[in-house]
């Protein structure tokens, strides 16, 4: 070899986490490569599983890029896995599942094991938005460096070519990767052109990842933000919702306001930026909420408990508890600010707004439930609450009522010392005589001491609008005094109906 050859660059290093991240996914991916190179065709382990290796994490979820088309992909997996799908097989996209080595032959109930691989295997690509459409553009392209440049940020842009192992980065991935910075491969108006997803992506990666949005790549998402809005609603949701649930979400949704995106994609927030009037009277009811989300996110509970985190109902509703104010906003004389009735508003709006981006129907309930109660509460605290009062809160909350309880107290976000341990002391109290109560009643299922058959079968009637009004008078009795049984309430039951005579 001549003193003037070039020689390779070396493949970089691999860092001890990456080293041992690689090494538990080495086995699969060297198999697989030599399935594809032995069928003719290239593979490479690319995106996610190559960004987490170099930041010491691991995955049993697997992202290779093909030279195969997907009918080919689709034979050699089926032969490889023990499951496999072709969901995604219109922008070339296949699936397989192969379970560990005890649990190979049949499906496992419950899910996934530790052990347990997933893979997807995708044809190398490149697609580009039709300015009608919601859809990308599928066209299907031949070389992994061009398949690379399509996607949406060079750290997510390196690949290992399998089986070889050999680290390809035709973008400066690790050198992004070091500084933790979000870059587009191409031009950002480009890239975001071709799918404007990818602006929603730079927050989700930054609450997901810490990473800080480069400034020229910040700059393309505020010219080009009200391009989301080609995006269909099912998307962003699912872009929203992981970056909500990510380890620092904050960092995700200051990007999603600053650069104006969320204008477009959840405008009530941004709309919480009140004006503070000139006495600093009131908060910032933006900066409030993202605290109150921090706070909630704290008292989320490790898996086993009663509110496992990231627990999407209670930090959306976290999120949005205050959203009802800029409607509801009004300067009282002597320079007061009041927001009258805000949680009746600010539920009918997080409902409207859920239902916008396509949020199943459980979600958009829990969460403007929890807005609708999160002030009633307040007030406890002044004068001792009956046990009718608490029955009603614990009622009304149901199943919500764990969330309930973090989202009031992460609402505290006052800075005077003395009325933040009242309160907390005030709420305290609520839960301890909400155990008590429980200890002596069915406090989970409270309803009237008779059902309907009984109700009928006292007095006489048939099935009808009575029966439910009976039922409901009873009700409110269990509420104001507690179990009555059987006996008294029959008593009560028939006293109300002579009386309605």
């Amino acid at each position: 070899m001549s003193s003037s050859a070039q020689l390779p660059e070396p493949v970089p290093a691999l860092p001890p986490g990456a080293a041992a991240s690689f090494a538990s996914t080495e086995r699969t991916a060297v198999e697989l490569g030599e399935l594809f190179r032995d069928a003719g065709h290239e593979l490479a382990l690319v995106g996610g599983p190559v960004r987490d290796a170099f930041l010491g994490r691991t995955s049993n979820d697997l992202d290779f890029a093909t030279s195969a088309r997907p009918d080919e992909t689709l034979a050699l997996l089926a032969a490889w896995g023990d499951a496999h799908w072709d969901i995604g097989k219109e922008f070339g996209t296949i699936g397989a599942k192969r379970y560990a080595a005890g649990a190979r032959g049949g499906a496992r109930a419950g899910g996934l094991a530790p052990d347990d691989v997933v893979v997807e295997v995708t044809t190398y690509r490149t697609d580009e938005y039709d300015p009608a459409s919601r859809k990308p553009l599928v066209a299907f392209g031949d070389t992994l460096e061009g398949d690379l440049s399509r996607r949406d940020f060079t750290v997510n842009a390196m690949a290992v070519r399998v089986p070889g192992m050999e680290f390809v980065d035709p973008h400066g991935g690790m050198a992004d990767l070091a500084e933790q910075m979000l870059r587009t491969p191409i031009a950002p108006e480009r890239s975001f052109d071709d799918d404007p997803l990818r602006m929603m992506r730079a927050a989700r990666f930054a609450a997901q990842l810490g990473f800080h949005v480069e400034p020229a790549t910040a700059e393309a998402i505020v010219a080009m933000a009200g391009r989301i809005e080609i995006v269909s609603a099912e998307r962003v949701q699912v872009e929203l919702s992981k970056l909500l649930c990510a380890p620092e979400p904050r960092r995700g949704l200051e990007v999603l306001v600053d650069s104006g995106l969320a204008a477009h994609v959840l405008p009530e927030l941004p709309a919480l930026q009140l004006e503070i009037d000139e006495h600093h009277r009131h908060k910032d009811v933006y900066d409030h909420s993202l605290i109150v989300l921090d706070q909630a996110i704290a008292q989320e509970t490790a898996p086993d408990g009663v509110v496992p985190g990231p627990d999407l109902v209670l930090r959306l509703a976290s999120l949005l508890h205050d959203i009802g104010k800029p409607a509801t906003r009004r300067f009282e004389e002597g320079g007061g600010v009041s927001f009258h009735h805000h949680e009746i508003v600010g539920a009918k709006l997080v409902a409207k707004r859920l239902r916008a981006l396509k949020y199943e129907k459980a979600v958009v309930k829990d969460v403007s439930r929890l807005v609708e109660l999160h002030l009633r509460f307040h007030g406890y605290g002044e004068g001792q609450w009956t046990d009718s009062a608490v029955r009603r809160y614990v009622t009304d909350a149901g199943p919500l009522l764990e969330r309930l309880h973090r989202l009031t107290r992460a609402d505290c976000t006052t800075r005077n010392r003395r009325k933040a341990k009242r309160l907390s002391d005030a709420y305290d109290d609520l839960e301890r005589r909400i155990a008590e109560l429980r200890e002596r009643e069915e406090l989970s299922a409270i309803r009237p001491d008779l059902d309907g058959g009984q109700i009928m079968a006292t007095l006489g009637i048939a099935p009808g609008p009575v029966v439910g009004q009976a039922y409901k008078h009873l009700l409110e009795l269990r509420m104001e005094r507690g179990p009555l049984g059987e006996d008294v309430a029959r008593e009560e039951l028939q006293r109300w109906w002579a009386a309605r005579d």
